[in-house]
């Protein structure tokens, strides 16, 4: 059997003047939850669209479960899931009723019952797809992707607007898929979605994936075990003399500053001990440990939501 479920190797898109991916690289094993992380116009989206066989590559090659898009795409497209950012269905149209028309399309298609019980959707199985919450359409949505049993499932932004409670929801049935044996790649621009979900994650910036690993690699690799965020009431003070007496890395910003922790016990008194002395005008100090937006930050220069 093969062992990838995503192939990709020199993938370039350029829609006019712009080159939106640029010599895609990527790999992932079967069994994978794979992120693709970074801020909207990073060439996430046109990198999904191109795995999915919905957008054509300039130049590069694809492999999707062993098989390629121009001999083997009505093979491959009954093996593959997808969801969209956005799925447009009747307003008039019922949750059982959507399940069942995507469930025709298929010959060995799931039972619509047994998928409103996974999505935990049997309360709303006579309700219209237009009287759902956010939280429940994009479960909805999930459903419809899944209608198929698919080997390899594609999640672009699933969780973009919706409440921390819906997100939640999603992330437990990224959990079940997981546990079912199946692949998923998904796109996401919110660093703890990556870090919870993902087995492995490439930060994709300006049409290439600049770093790859597992969550955890990607923090080890800064080097830097924790920070510390000093926030200010209105605009943060001139961050030179605090900086001077610190000697240490200071990222200053409107209302607040970030402080390198090398060594959290030692740092982090040294850093009280300044604002002491210069009678800074202090509001809170809060100490978190690194993370993924730190990794970007560190690739980019910019954050994940720039």
């Amino acid at each position: 059997m093969e062992s990838s479920a995503i192939e990709a190797r020199g993938l370039h898109k350029r829609f006019g003047g712009v080159h939106a991916v640029r010599g895609l690289e990527l790999h992932v094993a079967r069994g994978e939850v794979f992120g693709l992380l970074g801020p909207n116009g990073a060439g996430k989206t046109t990198s999904m669209e191109m795995l999915e066989g919905l957008v054509i590559p300039d130049e590069g090659e694809i492999r999707i479960l062993g098989l390629g898009w121009a001999r083997d795409g009505k093979a491959i497209r009954s093996r593959i899931g997808v969801q969209f950012q956005s799925t447009q269905l009747d307003d008039k149209i019922k949750v059982r009723e959507a399940l069942t028309m995507f469930a025709s399309f298929y010959p060995h298609a799931r039972d619509p019952d047994d998928l409103l019980k996974l999505l935990q959707l049997e309360d709303k199985a006579d309700a219209y797809q237009s009287k759902l919450s956010g939280g429940q359409r994009q479960r909805l949505a999930l459903g419809l992707a899944l209608v198929n049993n698919p080997e390899l499932v594609f999640l672009d932004e699933p969780t973009t607007g919706l409440d921390p409670q819906a997100r939640q929801g999603l992330w437990e049935m990224v959990r079940r898929l997981k546990s079912e044996g199946r692949t998923v790649l998904l796109t996401t621009h919110y660093m703890e979605e990556a870090e919870t979900l993902c087995d492995r994650v490439g930060i994709m910036d300006q049409g290439q994936v600049l770093q790859l690993g597992t969550p955890r690699e990607l923090i080890a690799s800064l080097n830097q075990p924790s920070y510390a965020e000093l926030e200010f009431e209105g605009d943060a003070p001139d961050v030179a003399p605090f900086a001077e007496r610190l000697g240490m890395p200071v990222e200053a910003k409107e209302q607040h500053w970030v402080v390198v922790l090398t060594d959290p016990r030692h740092d982090l008194q040294k850093v009280l001990n300044c604002v002491e002395a210069l009678a800074l005008p202090m509001q809170q100090l809060h100490v978190r440990r690194a993370s993924l937006e730190d990794v970007f930050l560190q690739r980019t220069g910019r954050s994940l939501r720039d």
